[in-house]
């Protein structure tokens, strides 16, 4: 049973009516969610400008930059034994909590060493924001707008990405301007957290009679057994999407692109991104979940077997980028619709963790074996990569989504 549509409160749950719970919920987590990612889009940028500022080595700052995914890497895989202990409404509001404190003391204290530890913790916090908050908005969606509203939050967070950065190059990063722009962060995350008081007491579903699912790691390897398709759609959803971000400079310039040009390609695919998730949440509400994801998985393939072309015919380049963002981001958005659709509570973090684990292992491996293809096989390297990848993904999710199909 949905958490929108349950018809005995339980101690958690609010005592008005279950359509204004969700529509309260879903307005109050996209409104929190917004504010935080902006602040954190925001302040995470300047703090690399001022380390750099400082002297720091490209690679210290690296390592400062990647304290907040460590932080978030380390945390997923507890993020439901937090919902189990704190609620859906508890966790939430920790995971406003956190970033918002270590925001703060980093605009207090002159501290660098100290901000790389601020940083995971927020990065972990992030996490809890993430995984909750997805899987809250699948949860209080009514089934027969789950697509829709699925689709709209995961645009409304490719926004946060542009808007952030937006925000600081308005604003500048030098002397008054950057101390401007960090207490700006502050008052974001500030403002995230006030929202997210406006969540209301919604159930984790977690049972208390020995039938509960596993937490923690053995609750990962639980949820990787039972869900080999989410497993397929984040990691391939991960590849194309987020990890080409990494790869797309790069061949931009191994194929003759100015520096400029590579660099709008990652643009080119943020934008098809931004663009494709409401579409492909409508349509998954109105046709076959299994025809849409097959479809998309269908598209990248087909814009990977296109990168032959770029040299022949450089828009292309473009083109295969846009593709790529909308059918990557399209395969996370519909797993995410997918849990939605059969799970509840503190099972559907632990699924969406899964999901997210591997969206972040897609998302790293893209860069990695991009760059080895492009040094090791100028030329073919990248579009045998891709395409194969591409290909290996689409079969895999042919194969589990057939499966589970006869299995039902």
């Amino acid at each position: 049973m949905s958490l929108h549509n349950a018809p005995v409160p339980t101690q958690e749950e609010p005592s008005h009516s279950p359509n204004t719970a969700w529509r309260r919920g879903l307005v109050a987590i996209f409104a929190a969610t917004f504010f935080e990612l902006t602040g954190l889009f925001l302040f995470n940028p300047l703090l690399l400008f001022t380390l750099k500022g400082a002297g720091w080595s490209d690679a210290a700052v690296g390592l400062v930059a990647a304290s907040s995914w460590l932080g978030l890497a380390l945390a997923t895989p507890f993020t439901a034994g937090w919902v189990a202990r704190l609620g859906l409404r508890g966790a939430l509001i920790a995971s406003g909590i956190v970033p918002f404190f270590a925001l703060l003391l980093m605009a207090l204290t002159p501290w660098p060493l100290g901000w790389a530890a601020l940083s995971m913790a927020a990065g972990a916090a992030g996490a809890l924001r993430w995984i909750v908050a997805e899987a809250t908005v699948a949860e209080l969606a009514p089934d027969h707008r789950r697509g829709r509203i699925v689709g709209l939050f995961e645009t409304m967070v490719g926004v946060t990405f542009i808007a952030g950065p937006a925000l600081l190059a308005w604003l500048g990063t030098d002397g008054t301007a950057a101390n401007t722009a960090r207490w700006l962060a502050v008052g974001l995350s500030g403002t995230g957290l006030l929202l997210s008081l406006a969540v209301p007491h919604l159930s984790s579903h977690h049972p208390t009679d020995g039938t509960a699912p596993r937490l923690g790691l053995r609750g990962i390897a639980d949820a990787m057994r039972a869900q080999p398709v989410l497993m397929v759609a984040g990691a391939v959803g991960g590849f194309f999407e987020a990890g080409t971000s990494g790869v797309l400079p790069l061949y931009g310039l191994s194929v003759g692109f100015a520096a400029a040009a590579a660099a709008l390609l990652v643009s080119a695919s943020g934008l098809g991104s931004a663009l494709a998730m409401v579409p492909i949440g409508e349509l998954s509400d109105r046709w076959s979940h299994r025809k849409v994801f097959l479809a998309c998985a269908s598209l990248n393939l087909l814009a990977t077997l296109a990168l032959p072309l770029v040299p022949l015919w450089s828009p292309a380049a473009a083109l295969i980028a846009f593709v790529w963002g909308g059918a990557g981001g399209a395969l996370y958005t519909l797993a995410m619709i997918d849990i939605g659709h059969r799970q509840q509570g503190v099972q559907l973090v632990t699924t969406t963790a899964v999901l997210v684990l591997s969206y972040t292992v897609g998302g790293m491996c893209a860069p990695v074996l991009g760059g080895l293809a492009l040094t090791w096989a100028p030329g073919w390297g990248l579009p045998l990569l891709m395409s194969t990848t591409a290909a290996a993904g689409l079969l895999t999710l042919h194969h589990h989504l057939r499966r589970a199909a006869s299995l039902h």
